[in-house]
């Protein structure tokens, strides 16, 4: 898909997020936090949960759905004659109902050169699992086994939906705590109309500021969540299968990681599994994945 495609995805997808949550914020009549008395701290509350919330739950919602348009999934025929796909559908279903979804997912394939794969939707019932072509022709079967297992234990753990909670109450925390201490600040200002300018400015910089050390709450979340995926998958498939998948994602993708170190370059940054380039200082806090080295020291103990 081309960048222009994307970017009017995106920007589609945000004005329908401001334009519900204007709407539901119409309905249930929330009034401006602001008033002649200072602030309204019932109303601020009840802006910053609905803001924090609803757009980290619309865009679960539309979370398969914008994977098929923006990545290109294109999702399998259970019922495929292609002996390759078939055996996919067939594996990602067996490990679904070994963990127990009542469900199953719909299993999805892109074209992509990395290797790559996830797990998106809204609930455990309405998952999508993709692979990358990559992923296909740069792994064995019992390591793709071993990397759809962890993707099904995604799902099965309900991590979407715990990590869109935990990003709202980071959302509604940042924009509560931004907008107070504005107030307060801009209040040292006289003029009315420099007031406002100032109360706009640091609220920025405040939301800004704060997201970032709501970044690390969030990583440190989806870093506990990896590893306990990881463990589900080893479960689901075999700890030899998730290890050697693990494995293969060392094999792949760190020398890369060693070279783009030596020149300063950026780091890839790979949805299947994903790989951290860093292990320790600061840009560690900020990692969703642990290190391959360190999941897999994890597993192997856990034997």
């Amino acid at each position: 898909m081309k960048w222009p495609k994307r970017i009017f995805l995106f920007v589609a997808v945000n004005f329908l997020i401001i334009a519900t949550l204007s709407v539901v914020l119409n309905l249930l009549g929330i009034q401006p936090y602001l008033n002649a008395n200072g602030i309204d701290y019932n109303s601020l509350l009840g802006f910053c949960l609905i803001w924090g919330f609803g757009g980290a739950f619309i865009s679960l919602a539309l979370s398969r759905i914008m994977a098929k348009w923006m990545m290109g999934v294109k999702v399998i025929d259970p019922q495929t004659s292609n002996p390759e796909l078939r055996n996919l559908v067939d594996t990602v279903y067996q490990l679904a109902s070994q963990a127990g979804l009542s469900k199953m997912p719909e299993v999805g394939i892109y074209e992509a050169p990395e290797v790559n794969a996830f797990a998106t939707g809204p609930t455990r019932n309405r998952s999508l699992v993709a692979v990358s072509t990559g992923l296909l022709n740069n792994m064995s079967r019992d390591q793709v086994e071993g990397v759809l297992a962890h993707e099904i234990a995604h799902v099965a753990n309900g991590d979407m939906v715990t990590m869109t909670l935990v990003q709202g109450i980071v959302n509604a925390f940042v924009m509560f705590i931004a907008r107070v201490l504005a107030f307060f600040i801009a209040g040292a200002v006289k003029d009315d109309g420099a007031r406002h300018m100032v109360r706009m400015i640091v609220t920025i910089v405040l939301e800004i500021g704060l997201s970032f050390l709501g970044m690390i709450v969030v990583a440190y979340v989806s870093r506990l969540r990896e590893y306990r995926a990881d463990a589900g998958g080893a479960q689901l498939a075999g700890r030899e299968k998730m290890i050697s998948a693990l494995q293969s994602l060392q094999r792949v993708y760190e020398p890369s990681m060693r070279a783009a170190a030596a020149t300063g370059t950026d780091k890839p940054s790979f949805e299947t599994l994903k790989i951290s380039g860093k292990s320790k200082g600061l840009m560690a806090m900020f990692a969703t994945h642990p290190p391959l080295a360190q999941r897999i020291q994890r597993l192997q103990e856990a034997a």
